[in-house]
């Protein structure tokens, strides 16, 4: 007796497609490392485009967990917005404003950082399963990680602030017409992208 339910698969990458792993061998090999190396310079560029309008300031890397995580996948883009979050905490000035330390974890800004990491793993997922590909579900897909790190984000500043009206004043709401500009850019990327390889 067959399952008449189709399987879900993993449909690969756009990073797959770009920087193919070569054989078994390159899971060993430098690809990793300069993946995420790339990956956490690329997020450290886009933070240093800022606008400080309160404790959290508007910056360019909710577009850069966007594009990495849906570029890289699950597995990648966790371990590229992993290892920002930790070096940055850890001292290198990858932060906005070069910003670094672990007062960026455990201040209002912390919920962001975490965040992050789990909207990169579930748009990763996402994108593995061919949501990246179309732009309706690439939408659904980073409006979905969008609200991820919203969730974090504003929940542990709630606590950082001890007042949820006053966190979602201060880091939700002055947020919502910049992130959807970079969810707009985004979505514009990525299944563009996937048609410029023929892949649409």
């Amino acid at each position: 007796m067959t399952n008449s339910a189709p399987a879900i698969r993993d449909r690969g990458t756009l990073i797959d497609r770009l920087a193919p792993a070569r054989g078994a061998a390159a899971n060993v090999s430098l690809r990793p490392l300069l993946l995420v190396g790339a990956g956490v310079a690329f997020l450290a560029l886009l933070a240093q485009l800022r606008v400080q309008i309160g404790p959290v300031p508007i910056t360019g890397q909710t577009l850069g967990v966007l594009l990495l995580g849906a570029a890289y996948g699950a597995r990648f883009g966790v371990l590229t917005t992993g290892a920002y979050a930790l070096l940055g905490v850890a001292g290198l000035p990858l932060f906005a404003g070069g910003g670094s330390g672990a007062a960026y974890l455990l201040g209002p800004t912390g919920g962001y950082l975490i965040g992050f990491v789990a909207a990169a793993g579930l748009l990763g997922a996402l994108a593995q399963r061919g949501w990246d590909r179309t732009y309706l579900s690439a939408a659904l897909a980073m409006l979905a990680a969008t609200l991820v790190i919203y969730l974090f984000g504003v929940t542990w500043l709630s606590f950082a602030l001890g007042d949820l009206g006053a966190a979602l004043a201060a880091g939700l709401v002055p947020f919502v017409p910049g992130d959807l500009i970079k969810l707009g850019a985004a979505v514009a990327l990525l299944p563009s992208a996937w048609r410029l390889l023929g892949r649409g």
